[in-house]
């Protein structure tokens, strides 16, 4: 391990009183000197004052410019996004992004005829060096082609549930019925299959750990698996969606000596998730006595369970292909009726049509929900409209900074948010909502991810927490996450940062008060990352927390409600809006947008508000997968300290993300599920190559974004 990431005490040099509480003075102009200085170097507020009026020459022109800058950078995002190779054709040229120049990686798409276990697996970038090497001894040759078309081991039950019935469950918690699809309570819900074991030479993600959010890091997925118990792999009189006739199926008949075919012709989700939570309504109440001790005079309470809301953001007119209706089977299965309630799937439908009545006509909000969703998720819509919104949430939204999206404040575009809000309001039962978007896809277990995602930022200290959000965890470089935290903090010592501890202090006209839990209490100095573990983080993201005053993030001056008169309040930013949102957020920024009439752009505006006001917020370090293989000094330097604005990863950058599993533009992360599903993409994959090769992709829980369309073997 480098030096460079050894904590040194030795070499801190402190510009700064750590004993207070320290806030934030970042108030830089949108585009201004930022654009062209270190974001080191602060402006005094009077720049932006100067900067403030948006009608001068200056600032047209600039404008202007950028305008023109994004556009050429949104054009290369489209066009990358849908034809990307490597090699133009038809005679076209195009100059190379520098991260194309790194070879590519291939092993994401190994099969279950390679199947290792974790113990004899050997990554993909691992295996590029030891062929590399001089010594014979680490010169590793994969046995190739493989030499049977089965795989090389069987096909497992993977849960990832506590183990509900046993004694040191039921000592802190209430007794978890179980649930049942039908009525009757004569059909169970299907398990999933894992294989136990990973592709030989699989590619390692360059972002997050398995180990570290406590995943089982050793078994991968594969579609029959994964898909084929929601009615992938068996025929529509059956109850299924036949969708598996063309595939390479070697040994997928494994899961069906043991798994029984679900008939979903008749299925209502929606009442099947209610009965559950019915059934299970004593895990969610407080107070339950537990079972007294010898001795004991009063017996404790046993543990409430707490409540999510999934919460899948959908709109009128939205086709749901029998692809998504797997993934959204699979969701509701595996969240909501194997964890007995814990969790309720919901369908929050914005109707475009703001001319209908959907507050005020039962009949109109029944037939909008049948004329745009399965009839198996009738149940389960909450419908919404921009219009209600505007009535909800009235004008004036005053002293707007600057709205570069051209849109009404009311617009989806700017304030999907809102409905997130209103939908906390009319569901006050849950503890936590998830904000999750529609061209999302997972290749593990939901529960696991989910549960295992909040766990995870439970344990985490709060000392170093914002510091360490905006990063991403490079475990081949940094380490361990210990490991990662000191570096971090040695780097925050040897800056001109300030570190947050508690809600910062910043110039503004008027605020709400925040918790008084959330003022911290003991110094910076004197906490030993103790103090915020065991507390449930209100926000969670799945890209980093950064502070678009530092970026050109094209957005970050969309702030509203704000005296113009003093700099910009501080901000942050997760670019995605799919987080896990606590209550006690949402209310937070619910009496914001009503009662103070602030408001931002959608992904700057929950950790913004979790920011202002002391809250906890975590960026779970998810694996993110890459195409190309980065050198690890190269991808540290490009995503984690970029030298000037312009260069981040969050604006005119984002061109580096192109190559990866999660981002807006992520080009690679739908061709690789499209390849997991058995596609042929850019002349490469499909069934003729699986059963030439080495067969079925296998792969490891990953979180992709975008999918915008799926097909599989064909």
């Amino acid at each position: 391990m480098s030096s460079r990431f050894q904590f040194n005490p030795l070499k801190i040099r402190t510009r700064f009183s750590y004993e207070k509480v320290p806030g934030d003075s970042q108030a830089s102009s949108p585009f201004g000197a930022p654009l062209i200085k270190s974001w080191k170097h602060r402006n005094p507020l009077w720049a932006n004052r100067l900067q403030r009026p948006r009608l001068s020459l200056a600032r047209i022109i600039t404008i202007l410019i950028v305008s023109l800058l994004l556009a050429s950078t949104l054009g290369t995002s489209i066009y990358r996004r849908n034809r990307w190779n490597d090699s133009p054709k038809g005679g076209e040229e195009r100059k190379q992004y520098h991260w194309e120049h790194y070879p590519r990686l291939n092993g994401f798409f190994n099969g279950i005829r390679t199947l290792v276990p974790k113990e004899q697996w050997v990554p993909e970038q691992e295996y590029i060096q030891k062929s590399q090497s001089p010594n014979p001894e680490d010169n590793v040759k994969p046995k190739w082609p493989p030499a049977s078309k089965e795989p090389t081991m069987d096909p497992i039950v993977f849960n990832p549930y506590p183990k509900w019935d046993s004694p040191a469950y039921l000592k802190n918690h209430e007794k978890v019925e179980a649930c049942y699809l039908d009525e009757a309570e004569k059909i169970n819900p299907p398990d999933i299959y894992a294989y136990p074991g990973i592709p030989q030479n699989m590619t390692l993600p360059f972002f997050g750990s398995y180990e570290e959010l406590g995943m089982n890091d050793k078994v991968c997925f594969e579609r029959f698996g994964r898909l084929g118990p929601y009615g992938y792999s068996y025929s529509r009189e059956e109850g299924g969606l036949q969708m598996s006739d063309k595939s390479e199926r070697n040994g997928q008949e494994a899961i069906w000596k043991t798994e029984p075919k679900v008939d979903y012709r008749n299925i209502d989700w929606g009442a099947a998730q209610k009965t559950c939570r019915e059934k299970n309504k004593a895990r969610f109440v407080e107070g339950v006595p537990a079972e007294p001790k010898e001795g004991e005079k009063a017996p404790p309470t046993k543990e409430r369970t707490k409540r999510h809301a999934y919460i899948l953001r959908t709109w009128t007119g939205y086709k749901y292909s029998d692809y998504q209706i797997l993934t959204i089977r699979a969701m509701i299965n595996e969240l909501a009726i194997k964890s007995g309630g814990e969790y309720d799937v919901h369908f929050l439908l914005h109707v475009k049509d703001n001319s209908l009545p959907i507050w005020s006509s039962d009949e109109v909000y029944r037939k909008t929900i049948e004329d745009n969703l399965p009839k198996e998720f009738w149940g389960m819509a909450t419908l919404w409209s921009e219009q209600q919104m505007r009535m909800y949430y009235p004008e004036p939204f005053p002293n707007n900074v600057y709205n570069h999206a051209k849109a009404p404040v009311h617009s989806v575009y700017r304030s999907a948010h809102f409905a997130m809000q209103w939908f906390s309001q009319v569901h006050p039962e849950y503890d936590f909502y998830w904000n999750w978007e529609m061209d999302l896809r997972f290749s593990g277990h939901y529960y696991e991810f989910n549960n295992r995602v909040g766990e995870w930022a439970k344990r985490q200290p709060r000392k170093g927490m914002w510091e360490r959000a905006t990063r991403y965890y490079i475990p081949a470089l940094h380490g361990s996450w210990k490991n990662f935290t000191e570096m971090v903090e040695d780097e925050m010592y040897n800056s001109d940062e300030k570190p947050v501890w508690g809600p910062p202090k910043f110039e503004n006209s008027g605020m709400l008060d925040s918790p008084p839990e959330t003022e911290p209490p003991r110094s910076y100095l004197a906490d030993n990352y103790e103090w915020g573990v065991g507390e449930d983080a209100d926000l969670i993201t799945f890209n980093p927390i950064f502070d678009p005053a530092k970026t050109n993030w094209v957005f970050r001056d969309d702030v509203s409600g704000y005296n113009l008169d003093l700099p910009e309040p501080p901000r942050r930013c997760a670019i995605i809006t799919v987080s896990r949102l606590s209550k006690r957020l949402l209310d937070l920024m619910h009496i914001e947008t009503y009662l103070m009439k602030h408001h931002m752009f959608p992904e700057m505006w929950p950790p913004s508000v979790a920011f202002h006001h002391g809250l906890k917020a975590v960026y779970a370090p998810h694996a993110v997968y890459f195409n190309h293989d980065w050198p690890l000094d190269v991808i540290d330097g490009t995503f984690n300290h970029p030298p000037k604005p312009t260069d981040s990863v969050f604006g005119w950058g984002e061109h580096n993300q192109l190559g990866n599993s999660f981002y807006y533009n992520a080009g690679f992360s739908s061709t690789w599920w499209r390849r997991w599903l058995g596609s042929r993409e850019d002349d490469e994959g499909g069934t003729e190559a699986e059963e030439a090769g080495s067969g079925r992709l296998c792969i490891r829980p990953t979180l992709f974004h975008p999918v915008k369309y799926e097909k599989g073997a064909e």
